[in-house]
């Protein structure tokens, strides 16, 4: 056998094996995917199977305690948005067989937009359907943007150490400045308008700019403050700390008016409210915006949803 006949052998047993490697790749990803397939299929079904739940609830009551729940962080696009909430809780008081609203709250706060669009919708149906109540029920946490929201029911209750409070304004952002010097690093920045730039963590700060935003915040945080004091009115103790960002156990906000007294949703519903069937009108996103959602609130939290830094209650 010649040499050339030798190397085109091996040339063909190098593509033959090459040939069974890229079988074996393939027969791997078409598991994969199938697994994947039978996964999504199964979350779907579960998914139906609570809607039906849910549904066969609501067909056998006489009567029902809406629930809406404020979860997560509270901003544009997230579960706990104006865009989710405001229609369910729409459908919440619609709905002939309501007997009260209950707001489920476990939420660290968020937009002070989002939570006073939601704040006025909540005002604007109590108005419109006078005959039911509103309450409030706070699991592990409620804090600023959540507690505005709930600020709006007639009655507010917790767990005995749930978080509660935080009724303050904030803005984060950093100097890099001192740090540029040492790296030897100059920044550029060319804008159009004097203090298009204001705020950049790579240069010095501008004390008339600091005080633009401190001014910003304040009236931001006197917003806040009327709408607690309209929606609690006298129940609220005269304590200048509970404007101050602070944050209590539900025992203790008990003691400052914060809420109402000690209890699950299960004790509003049915002795409360008297209305033990609790049917959740919550609006859910998919599966894939519930992960896309994830991804982007976590970005929005590191990077401060981008470049010119905005209030939030939390």
């Amino acid at each position: 056998m010649s040499q050339e006949e030798t190397q085109a052998i091996q040339v063909l047993r190098e593509v033959a094996l090459e040939g069974i490697k890229e079988q074996r790749r393939a027969r791997r990803w078409g598991i994969f995917f199938k697994l994947f397939f039978v996964a999504y299929l199964l979350i779907l079904l579960f998914a139906l199977l609570g809607t039906g739940a849910s549904s066969s609830k609501l067909a056998d009551a006489d009567e029902i305690t809406a629930v809406v729940d404020i979860n997560g962080v509270i901003m544009d696009g997230a579960v706990a948005s104006a865009e989710m909430v405001i229609p369910a809780l729409q459908d919440a008081f619609e709905n002939k067989k309501t007997k009260g609203v209950m707001l489920r709250c476990n939420s660290p706060g968020g937009s002070p937009v989002q939570s006073g669009i939601i704040n006025d919708e909540i005002k604007r149906l109590k108005a419109e359907h006078k005959d039911i109540p509103v309450y409030a029920v706070i699991s592990d946490l409620c804090a600023s943007g959540g507690y505005y929201i709930v600020a709006a029911a007639d009655k507010i209750y917790a767990d005995k150490a749930s978080i509660v409070g935080s009724i303050g304004v904030r803005m984060d952002n950093f100097g890099a400045v001192g740090l540029m010097e040492k790296l030897g690093v100059e920044r550029r920045l060319y804008t159009a308008g004097a203090n298009k730039g204001m705020l950049d963590p790579f240069l010095p700060e501008n004390t008339t700019q600091v005080a633009h935003v401190q001014k910003m915040l304040d009236t931001t945080h006197q917003q806040f403050i009327q709408v607690v004091k309209e929606g609690r009115g006298e129940r609220l103790k005269d304590n200048p700390d509970i404007f101050s960002g602070l944050f209590w156990t539900g025992e203790d906000a008990v003691n400052l008016g914060l809420i109402d007294g000690l209890g699950s949703d299960a004790y509003v519903a049915r002795d409360l409210i008297k209305a033990e069937e609790m049917v959740n009108f919550t609006s859910e996103k998919d599966l894939l915006e519930r992960l896309s959602e994830r991804v982007e609130t976590s970005l929005h939290m590191m990077l401060g949803n981008g470049s010119t830094p905005r209030a939030v209650l939390r």
